[in-house]
């Protein structure tokens, strides 16, 4: 069962949150473009999701200078229902 939205997020955020868990399969590390390649959003869309993502510790940078990106720790455990929700509201940066 898909863990229930913040309400900050949107289903943009679940997209970008599940390409890179990758469920089943190693996790992936993407950039904004690659990401935006597999899913029905647009690269710019894409990148503004994930710099919230990022400002509330759900994904970090892999390779800043490529900007290439993970899942955290707290992604994992928020995808796979083990971080409630309203712990999702406080930002990190």
């Amino acid at each position: 069962m898909r863990p229930p939205l913040a309400p900050w997020m949107t289903p943009a955020d679940r997209a970008i949150l599940e390409r890179l868990w990758n469920e089943g399969n190693d996790e992936l590390v993407l950039t904004p473009a690659l990401i935006a390649e597999n899913t029905d959003y647009a690269r710019t869309t894409v990148r503004e999701h994930m710099i919230e993502l990022r400002n509330h510790g759900l994904i970090e940078y892999h390779d800043e200078d490529r900007a290439i990106y993970r899942l955290t720790k707290k992604g994992r455990s928020y995808l796979t229902g083990e971080l409630e929700v309203d712990e999702l509201e406080t930002q990190t940066n």
